[in-house]
């Protein structure tokens, strides 16, 4: 019988001690980026695992769902690779503040037969390609930048997101700033309506028509490609120089905005200047609320940027993002006393 009552009592307590960590679990959903998806999956797990009554579920359904998410109050902050446009702000009923986490870019893969060396694309060569006025291989925008490779005489078969993405801004930020016409008749946006081309929804639907795509070209995002081991070419900066993407050339993007970096965060650093800089870089943004009534989800969330300015950078490298610039960081961290 004493055994009975022991079992009972513990059960009973087990019972109680469950539905008290229930009760002071803190629950945030948030939605938004795919570009910075392995890295903030990252963060979440470790956070959660450092603070177990914590627990944030993030959807990574693209730039311009996150943001439509935020702005319909269904998601506690969003996330988005492209920041937020005035209008858009202007709509938000509480304002919004944008935190940089990470720095990533953009890359052109390709499906060329018989080519397997890295191409150099010219900033002329890419616009053109996109706006559908280069539609062969052999162009000689494209063979001038390759001498000695051969290139077919087939079509370009050009391959972009159908869906709204932070990707598709940054490609179609630097496009903007290199070509005039592309400014003119495209724009940037999370989403536009592209001249020619096949869509591809997220990068696995960009990278699975270019693999299967004889003469395709698209673009993904860096950390995409180096995961799924897909080639990608060089792309010519505003000092002339082809460089590659890597986390140097990302960072070295990023050199001239840390200086000057505005109070509000939203920066483009697409086409920077530098010899070493990588043209189609971009920081990504967490978009929170000023005003959260929540002081639980406040005190949270305000906790995890802070870690994620720190502790969080350090796992940056691995997943093939460069971290923020210090200056940056310190500007963030006053910033964060800005969420009330």
């Amino acid at each position: 019988m004493n055994k009975r009552f022991a079992l009972a009592a513990a059960l009973v307590s087990l019972i109680a001690a469950g539905a008290l960590f229930a009760e002071n679990t803190v629950l945030i959903n948030a939605a938004g980026a795919t570009f910075p998806y392995p890295i903030y999956s990252k963060w979440f797990d470790v956070y959660h695992t450092k603070f177990p009554n914590i627990q944030i579920n993030y959807a990574s359904v693209g730039s311009g769902a996150g943001i439509s998410q935020l702005l319909n109050g269904t998601v506690d902050f969003g996330a988005s690779d492209g920041p937020m446009t005035d209008e858009q702000l202007a709509q938000a009923k509480i304002k919004v503040l944008h935190f940089p986490t990470v720095l990533g870019a953009d890359v052109p893969t390709y499906n060329v037969p018989g080519v397997s060396t890295d191409l150099n694309f010219t900033q002329k060569a890419l616009a053109g390609i996109y706006l559908g006025t280069i539609t062969k291989w052999n162009d000689a925008e494209i063979a001038n930048a390759n001498k000695g490779v051969n290139l077919p005489s087939s079509d370009v078969v050009v391959v972009h997101r159908s869906d709204g993405s932070g990707t598709t801004y940054i490609w179609t930020d630097f496009l903007s700033k290199v070509s005039p016409d592309w400014a003119s008749k495209v724009g940037k946006k999370t989403s536009v309506n592209w001249p020619v081309g096949l869509g591809g929804k997220g990068n696995e639907g960009v990278s699975g028509l270019v693999k299967q795509t004889p003469g395709s070209i698209g673009y993904v995002e860096l950390v995409y490609a180096i995961q799924n081991h897909m080639s990608y070419g060089k792309v010519q900066n505003a000092d002339g120089k082809f460089v590659k993407a890597d986390l140097a050339g990302v960072t070295a993007a990023a050199a001239g905005a840390a200086k000057s970096m505005p109070d509000d965060f939203r920066v483009s650093i697409t086409n920077a200047p530098g010899a070493t800089a990588y043209p189609i870089s971009s920081f990504t943004w967490l978009l929170i609320p000023s005003q959260i009534s929540d002081t639980a989800k406040r005190d949270a969330i305000k906790g995890f940027l802070n870690w994620m300015l720190e502790d969080g950078q350090g796992y940056n490298e691995a997943l093939a993002y460069a971290k923020l610039p210090k200056p940056v960081i310190a500007k963030e961290e006053k910033a964060i006393g800005l969420i009330h």
